[in-house]
This record gives structure tokens, sequence and C-alpha cells, in this order.
């Protein structure tokens, strides 16, 4: 998914799981965005392309109802312009530099941008020794690299948190912040590296033209002087450290009797010096950054083109079901137990904030108690949609009752098709209320046979649901599932 329709869907999910009562972004809200993407992308579109699409349209209503999500997701894109801004300003900065020479004399033993060509140096040294040592792997970004990715974030940022951090809204925002912040973090670390590279590769530059343009208007003088050193001595150090000068201009190092005819105080104009040095930097400083800018160039497009958005998610999932199969079709069998009104109509809400609001439950009439033959009895399932094994928690959990009960209704199943057995905690609670020792002893007989037959128990309240609590208990049963069934499908 590239970058900015992962932003989108970072956003809305932020919202999305947020908006635990559903009270700015209501169910219809949720079904309208899913029906309005799968009509516009398609059903062949695969799964990234609607999701994207989803959280396109579902921006756009959000911002009917208020400026201040749309405005942090505008603030946490990604501005060019902060980039060519450092850049440009590196270019400046090596302009604007001090004189070389001081007094416009140049101590060829000790120019400035000699600091500038080890400076450089000793960062390729650090980074081909991080290469070998964490190849592979991807490595943490340096203190030059968060101040770029601070930068940029502040560029817009304010915007971002500006709402109230204590309403729906707010707390999303913040949400979207962090969790944007870790998705993109490898992105913006190869993309600071780029700029960073650019801005060395501009600093470079920048002093290049600042020695030519004073050279214009003033006479630089060459000279050196050394304590220690001979005429031979110094010869052989400028010669290794303008090599790549003399190798891209053609222009050799002048013998021990020229560079023993300029020993402070004796002097000579400077041009064929400042001509080494400015291909010196060329050479060590500006083709290499900017051969690796275009390396990181390659990885950042890379990178953005296809940000890590976990498809595989519960939240995810719950979207791509009623997207696949159409809306969703949950058919409910409650084994020796009559579903109180009260009851049915919280299953009724569970069904539709997990599956969404075009979700059709079906309660089929009892299984009687020891009648779990008479399910294959019973009309197939369409095998689009999970089954629901209903229980009372009031009953005492029987192996060869009910047991038989849920073997008989997985057999009816696909291997694709999930099966889910919910306990029903109403009655129980209402006849011990407060009695949460009794509550936990029954629940742990429940939980030892239904994980016996290899199905993870879901305890809910029917009559007085937390649907919060509901919708992540039932992702976390269906995402097993899906789980053990791409297993299952890539075993040999």
């Amino acid at each position: 998914m590239d970058e900015l329709a992962a932003l989108d869907v970072t956003a809305v999910r932020a919202v999305e799981l947020r908006d635990g009562d559903r009270t700015f972004w209501t169910d219809a809200d949720r079904a309208w965005a899913s029906r309005a993407a799968a009509e516009v992308v398609g059903e062949r579109a695969d799964a990234a392309t609607f999701i994207a699409r989803r959280a396109q349209l579902a921006l756009e209503r959000l911002a009917d109802r208020g400026k201040a999500l749309p405005r942090a997701v505008r603030a946490l894109r990604w501005r060019p312009w902060v980039g060519w801004a450092i850049v440009a300003a590196a270019f400046v900065l090596g302009a604007a530099a001090d004189r070389i020479g001081g007094a416009q004399r140049i101590n060829l033993l000790a120019p400035p941008v000699f600091a500038l060509l080890v400076w450089n140096l000793a960062v390729y040294a650090v980074l081909a020794g991080g290469f070998v040592v964490r190849y592979g792997d991807a490595s943490p970004p340096g203190p030059l690299r968060r101040l770029v990715m601070h930068a940029a974030a502040k560029a817009g940022l304010g915007l971002a948190t500006g709402g109230r951090r204590d309403d729906m809204i707010g707390g999303s925002i913040a949400a979207l912040t962090v969790d944007w912040t870790s998705l993109a973090a490898p992105l913006y670390t190869v993309r600071s590296a780029r700029i960073l590279h650019l801005a060395a590769a501009a600093l470079a530059l920048g002093v290049i033209a600042g020695l030519y343009v004073r050279g214009l208007a003033f006479e630089y003088l060459a000279t050196w002087e050394s304590t220690f050193l001979e005429p031979a001595g110094v010869r052989s150090l400028l010669a290794a450290a303008l090599a790549p000068g003399a190798f891209l201009t053609g222009i050799s190092v002048p013998g021990v009797a020229q560079v023993a005819a300029i020993r402070a105080p004796a002097s000579e104009n400077a041009a064929m010096w400042l001509h080494l040095l400015a291909a010196s930097v060329f050479t060590v400083v500006v083709i290499p950054r900017l051969a690796l800018a275009g390396a990181a160039g390659v990885v950042e497009r890379y990178r953005a083109s296809r940000l890590p958005v976990r498809l595989a998610e519960p939240y995810c999932q719950r979207l791509l079901r009623g997207f696949r199969g159409g809306p969703v079709r949950i058919r409910a069998i409650p084994y020796s137990y009559a579903v109180p009104p009260a009851a049915f109509a919280g299953l009724q809400a569970i069904v539709a904030r997990v599956f969404g609001g075009g979700a059709a439950l079906t309660v089929e009439s009892p299984v009687a108690y020891g009648g779990a033959d008479t399910v294959a009895a019973r009309a197939a399932p369409d095998g689009q949609g999970p089954v629901i094994a209903l229980f009372n928690l009031t009953a005492t959990p029987e192996r060869d009752v009910h047991g038989a009960f849920i073997a008989a209704a997985a057999a009816q199943l696909g291997p694709a098709q999930p099966l889910l057995a919910i306990v029903d905690e109403s009655a129980f609670r209402a006849r011990w209320p407060g009695d949460e020792r009794r509550l936990a002893q029954r629940r742990g007989i429940w939980s030892e046979l239904l994980t016996r037959q290899r199905i993870p128990p879901i305890f809910l309240d029917l009559a007085a649901p937390d649907l919060a609590f509901a919708e992540g208990a039932l992702d976390a049963a269906l995402s097993a599932h899906d789980t053990n069934v791409t297993a299952s499908s890539s075993a040999p």
C-alpha cells in the first residue's frame, strides 16, 4: 500500500477503534463506507485496494463532521519542500562560509576544506561498517536523521495535535500520530538519509562556489609552514590528500622544489591549488554523496509504495469479510437453550458490531438436550458465514452431550468456515448476582470442555453485552481460525 493510502487507513482505523460507543462514527457510517468502497473498486479488487478506497471515502465523510482529523492527516503527510529547504540551506551555508585562508592566505597543510574531506571520509567508514555489522537488518536512525524527521514532523504536527486530548477525535489524532510514526519509521529513516546525502553534496558545492566567486574579487596566496615537516614530507602529504583532484583535473601536484619555494613567509598565487582543492572536494564529497542519495532514493520509492499495513489484523479482516463474500450471514444454533428476547437483541447487537450493519443473523430453534444426532438432519449451512454454537452458562457441560453437539456442528462446516462457541452468562448472573467465585468456577468447567474440542470459549452476558469486549473476543477467535486454516492449507 502506498504512503498516502496507508496514512488514510491508519487515520480511519484510529477513529474506528477509538469510537467504541459508535456515537461519532456509527455502524451505519461504517457499513456505508464498506458498501460504497466495494461498489467503486469492484468485486475483483484486491484487499489493499478495497481497504484504501474505503479509508478515503470515510475521511471524506468525516471531514463533514469536523476539520480536525482531515487536518491532522494533511499535517502528517510528507512535505517535499522540507527536504529541499534543508538542501538549499546547506548550499547557502557552504557558499557563505568564511574565507578558506583567513587573511587570503591558504596554509596548504591546514585548509578548512580538508576538514570537509575528513568528515565525509569518516561518514563513509561508519556507513560501510554499519552495513557490514547490520547486513540484512534495518538500521536505527542516527541523530542527524532523527533531526530531519523531527523537522518534518514539526512542520505540520502542531496541526495534528491541536485538538483536545480528552475527546474522541483528540484521542484518535494522538493514536494516529503514534501509529503512523511507528509504521512510517523505516520510510522516514531512508528519506532522511537521502536528504542528508543531498545536503552534504550541496554544502560541498556551496564551498566550491564560494571559492571561485571570492577568487574573482580577491587574490588568494598559497603557502605552508611547519615545525616538524620538511618540503619532501609536505609534498608527499599534499600529493596524497589532493590525489582525487589531480586525477579529475589532470593537474599534477608540484614537485619538492616548488613546494619548498612557497614555504612561509614566501607564497604564490593559489589558483592551481584552489583547482586541486575544489576538484578533490567534488570527487570525495559530491560524487559519492549524490550516488548515496540516488541509492537511498530508490529504497525510499520502494518503501513509499509498499508500506506494511497489516491486512491480517482483526480490524482489516473484519472489513474484508463483507467485501469478499457480500453481507455476512451468521447462523446461531442454541443447545438446550430457549434464547430470551433480551439475549437475542444482545446477540444481534454483537453481530452488527463485529460483522457490520449489513450482517444477517439467523437464530435457529434450539437443539434438545442429547439431540446432537439431529444436527445433521438440519439444513446445511451455506458455507459463507460463521456458525455460532450458543450455550447457557447455567447448564453443566458434559463431554458426551455438549461435546457431541460441538462435533456434530463442526462436521457440517467446510474447512474454511469458522465455528464459534458463545456461552451466555445472562441467566447465570441473574440467578447468582455478584457471585464472581461461582462464575469463575463455571467458566473454568466450560473452558475445559470447549478447549478439548479445539473451540475457544467466548463468555458474554447477552442481555447486557459489553460490545467492545465482545468485538475483541470474536475477532481473536476468528483470527485464530484464519491462522489455522492458512497453516493447514500451506502444510505439505
